[in-house]
């Protein structure tokens, strides 16, 4: 939800523009001609952001956004004003709108506000997030398997909570590679220090340079002030970088001098700053062979590779998913509000045959849909959706033939994601989880050729 926009305004051109111009950038946009409209509209989208016209007949901009504040809704609001209301627009930031686009609208100063605006709304979010995870103790009850393979990674957790030695974690997208970073900070000494984690492919290399070291005020279009990074922000706790191997050379060489001398410059500063934090870094991405291929620095890899953890798939450890399937509908049955039912033998028996390529958390995703879907005390086969949501049940749960490499798995998936969503690219990003560019990326390592087509099936 956090690239939709909902535009208000009576004159039908700028509504028109804009919803031109932010779609053809990837934003989901909705227009309405009044605010009367917008609040009819607020609760079924659920804008991240609202721009709207101070001046409107009926309730005006001004009116609009009070009602907005006054109904909880979470939304930042961006009023659009005349040179002539300058009063207004006044009243409308003291109101709680977050900025102000004056009249005539200069589109790249519009798309620069929107661009810092979702920024700073994802860093509240990602601050929120980090302070609820440091207001409860991790827990390691929670860390489920009993496969040898598992025990040995729960004796490095011991191990390395007494040191601060640099990690690397390496396994599958849904393995749970964040879970064994947690377990690591939060049972050693400095588990009153801070956890921050960060998803290296979910930003822009611009963004995530300032989210890692901070940025000066002036740095770059939007840095209105100065901002500490991660790095500064971690203090003596852990900074824990998911998906590494997706990072830019440049990046690459920044964090090898945070390694190495424990410094770093803020993006447009001139004074070096210093860093206590341990670094945990994860990836599902073969490095050796983006070292090979000049994607990933040699040395940085080294460095990171202090200790090295390798997480195994769901697929290779099927004795652990029955403790895993009580486990996860304890806990989501208390999110619910519901009674934990029981699982018959039959619905275990689909689950540990099917061969989870999204791992543990497209276990969590199946159980989660199946508690949903079961209204009586039991969970039986036909409560089990798993594998593309155009062929449900369990049927698709059976062991198909399929390729045996990773790379083949993700190619074939990513595949079945475009053809099911006619190749709409923010469709298939927002099903897969990643950001646009990342799916960018994706298509092009794989070398996918497709045309986008309308809701009728034709070209588009």
């Amino acid at each position: 939800m956090s690239d939709r926009i909902l535009v208000v305004d009576d004159d039908r051109s700028i509504r028109e523009t804009f919803q031109h111009h932010l779609g053809r950038t990837g934003y989901e946009v909705r227009v309405a001609a009044s605010a009367e409209e917008a609040l009819s509209v607020v609760a079924e989208f659920e804008p991240a952001l609202v721009i709207t016209d101070l001046r409107m007949p009926g309730l005006d901009g001004l009116a609009l956004l009070e009602r907005l504040k006054a109904g909880g809704a979470d939304a930042d609001v961006l009023v659009i004003t005349a040179h002539d209301d300058m009063a207004s627009a006044v009243a409308a930031m003291k109101a709680g709108a977050y900025d102000y686009l004056v009249k005539p609208l200069d589109l790249d100063r519009i798309e620069a506000t929107l661009a810092h605006c979702l920024h700073q709304r994802a860093l509240r979010r990602h601050v929120h997030h980090l302070a609820t995870a440091a207001a409860e103790p991790f827990d390691l009850q929670t860390m489920v398997g009993r496969d040898p393979r598992m025990i040995e990674i729960y004796k490095l957790i011991g191990m390395l909570s007494g040191n601060r030695a640099t990690v690397l974690i390496r396994g599958e997208t849904g393995t749970g590679k964040e879970r064994i970073a947690r377990a690591i900070h939060f049972n050693s000494p400095q588990a009153a220090e801070p956890f921050i984690a960060v998803n290296c492919t979910a930003l822009s290399e611009t963004l995530l340079e300032s989210e890692l070291f901070g940025h000066v005020r002036g740095a770059f279009t939007g840095a209105v002030a100065s901002r500490r990074g991660c790095f500064e922000l971690a203090g003596t706790g852990t900074v824990f970088l998911d998906e590494i191997g997706d990072t830019s050379p440049e990046l690459q060489a920044k964090l090898l001098r945070v390694l190495e001398n424990r410094e770093f410059y803020p993006v447009g500063g001139e004074q070096a700053r210093r860093s206590e934090a341990r670094i945990i870094t994860a990836t599902h991405q073969p490095l050796e062979q983006l070292i090979q291929s000049g994607q990933f620095r040699e040395d940085l890899y080294f460095r990171l590779r202090v200790v090295e953890i390798t997480v195994p798939p769901l697929r290779e450890r099927p004795s652990d998913i029955p403790e895993l399937v009580e486990h996860l509908i304890g806990r989501l049955s208390r999110e619910l509000h519901r009674d934990p039912p029981l699982v018959t033998r039959d619905a275990m028996e689909v689950l540990q045959a099917y061969h989870w390529p999204g791992n543990v958390r497209e276990l969590e995703n199946t159980l989660t849909r199946a508690l949903v879907l079961a209204r009586g005390p039991a969970i039986a086969p036909e409560h089990l959706q798993m594998g593309a949501p155009d062929h449900p049940g369990p049927a698709s749960a059976a062991p198909a033939a399929r390729a045996d490499t990773l790379d083949a798995v993700e190619r074939e998936h990513l595949c079945a994601v475009l053809e099911r969503t006619g190749w709409n690219k923010r469709r298939a990003a927002h099903l897969l989880g990643v950001t646009r560019p990342r799916l960018d990326r994706l298509i092009a390592r794989h070398g996918l050729t497709g045309t986008k087509r309308d809701t009728s099936g034709h070209e588009a």
